[in-house]
């Protein structure tokens, strides 16, 4: 059988905050985040059947990482959850979406943690092969299954 991989690119804002950072990275900032999400597998095979052909329907990828991720993270602030306590606090309080991580929110780790949350999720035969996720326009991240 034919192996493909299947891509869709999903936008989100975020904003962070590197904790113990010496540059300007340490102050709460925000980025227009594009996240590739790219699976593998062999499309169905099953005349008749709706998923004829199909991998994965493009919506049911959308939907997975809607909820997966875009969800969670778009339009929040996320902090690792060893800043301030106090600071945090006041912030959840003030803000509906601040989300604290058990990491530096830096675009590395948070590639891991949406690889993390998309294998989870992820249905027979279909597996997760690459994420690239852009912080800016000229600064990314990649994640591939292979090397993991």
């Amino acid at each position: 059988m034919t192996v493909v991989r299947l891509t869709k690119r999903f936008t989100f804002e975020m904003a962070h905050a590197l904790l113990n950072y010496e540059g300007d990275c340490k102050n709460i900032h925000g980025h227009s985040y594009k996240l590739e999400v790219c699976v593998i597998g062999t499309p169905e095979s099953a005349p008749m059947s709706p998923e004829d052909g199909l991998l994965m329907d493009f919506k049911e990828l959308k939907t997975l990482v809607g909820q997966a991720i875009i969800k969670k993270f778009d339009h929040s602030l996320v902090m690792n959850k060893n800043h301030d306590t106090m600071l945090i606090d006041t912030l959840s309080e003030q803000f509906d979406k601040l989300v604290t991580v058990n990491y530096q929110p830096t675009c590395e780790n948070l590639i891991v943690d949406f690889a993390d949350r998309i294998q989870e999720r992820l249905g027979f035969g279909v597996e997760l092969h690459h994420l690239i996720l852009h912080e800016t326009e000229t600064a990314y991240c990649s994640w591939f299954a292979a090397d993991n």
